[in-house]
């Protein structure tokens, strides 16, 4: 646990030192801050009269929710092991009383920490909803939950990516290249006939899992996939950083 905490804390301080994440805050501020804005102006329409709420539209509902976190996703693991091995420090890391394990999940949950905090000022959007009108806090929660699930699956591809080359680009490509077969695969479920792929397409399909947490349906076997595929994806990043040791 001490190597654990040492990495988090260590990339937690790279984080919020770092120009670019300030980058990333603002940009993702201001694309959530139009999305918002365009939901609202939209609802305000009277010939929107019974449409969802405006949380459940801004929760998966529109192509800028995921662009955000195909984005945000490659940029904040791309330097998390491909820097240190840039840099050479990864031996050092490496040499010292912890596994790869720990190293490997304490960089992660840095990353993961550091995605909450991006995410913390949309907040704001359900306290300005609730003050001119009722808000259902339950739905409200299981979108965040939904978007926590689905940014720390994202995330694990990204750490797995960032030990794979000494490239941080090279790092932020490979996370996007591998996020893109999750992203499309609800898009393929409607092409099959077949019941056993329609169930299976369905099962990864993000889109509805996210239209479900929307509307304040929690399925656990969506939680289930989440952190059965991050543990996956962060038990290869850990193999990987161990086989880079003996090269």
């Amino acid at each position: 646990m001490n190597g654990i905490w040492a990495n988090l804390v260590r990339e937690l301080r790279a984080y919020f030192f770092s120009p670019l994440a300030y980058v990333v805050l603002t940009l993702l501020m201001l694309i959530n801050g139009f999305v918002f804005t365009l939901i609202v102006s939209f609802l305000n329409d009277p010939r929107a009269s019974g449409a969802a709420a405006p949380l459940q539209l801004f929760f998966g509902q529109t192509l800028f929710f995921w662009l955000v976190l195909l984005f945000v996703a490659p940029v904040l693991t791309m330097r998390l092991v491909s820097e240190e091995r840039r840099s050479g420090t990864i031996e050092v890391l490496m040499t010292a009383p912890v596994t790869e394990t720990q190293i490997v999940v304490g960089k992660y949950l840095a990353a993961l920490t550091f995605y909450v905090f991006l995410w913390l000022p949309t907040l704001v959007y359900a306290g300005v909803i609730a003050y001119f009108s009722e808000l259902d806090w339950g739905p409200v929660a299981s979108g965040y939950l939904g978007v926590l699930g689905i940014g720390a699956l994202f995330l694990s591809i990204g750490t797995f990516a960032s030990t794979l080359s000494r490239s941080q680009l090279v790092a932020a490509i490979a996370t996007f290249t591998l996020l893109m077969p999750l992203f499309v695969f609800g898009l393929l479920e409607s092409l099959f006939n077949s019941e056993l792929l329609k169930t299976a397409f369905g099962y990864l399909n993000l889109w509805q899992h996210m239209d479900e947490f929307a509307k304040g349906i929690v399925d656990t076997r969506r939680l289930v996939y989440y952190v059965s595929a991050s543990v996956f994806f962060l038990f290869l990043a850990s193999r990987a950083l161990e086989a880079r040791k003996w090269r």
